[in-house]
């Protein structure tokens, strides 16, 4: 398979996944098994395209100069795309888990996710923003004192 259409199967794939998390109800645990599946295939290409081409790179982490020389190489350019893709993936999996063992609407996470699916981190931040103001405002239950 070439590059280019590994990384427009790994864009399609991680997208149906991102439409699992997103659309289907909570209940519909299937979702999260096909998104858990998706990401781990993206972690296995990953894994694959690093042990090929790891050695044809040229650069480091040592730099930024570094990391620019090694994603000139096309296969570590993707592997470093399809990077990104699991692991925003693992985060959008996590948050409508937690979204669901908290209770919160899939309204309030849906921006969350769609913030994770663009921009990672920033998603991540915006989420747990919103499950840290649900939690701080949900009454607390009064402990019995015997």
């Amino acid at each position: 398979m070439s590059i280019d259409a590994l990384f427009s199967l790994a864009n399609t794939a991680a997208l149906c996944a991102w439409l699992a998390l997103a659309l289907t109800p909570w209940r519909w645990h299937w979702s999260r098994g096909l998104a858990a599946a998706i990401a781990f295939g993206l972690a296995l290409a990953y894994g694959a395209l690093i042990a090929v081409f790891w050695t044809q790179g040229s650069g480091d982490f040592g730099s930024l100069a570094g990391v620019a020389s090694l994603f000139q190489h096309r296969g570590l350019l993707l592997a470093g795309w399809i990077h990104y893709l699991a692991f925003d993936l693992l985060i959008g999996i996590w948050e409508r888990e937690e979204a669901a063992r908290i209770g919160l609407s899939r309204w309030v996470l849906l921006p969350c996710l769609v913030l994770t699916f663009m921009f990672g981190p920033l998603g991540w931040l915006s989420f747990l923003a919103v499950r840290h103001f649900a939690l701080s405002t949900r009454p607390r239950l009064a402990t019995a004192v015997a």
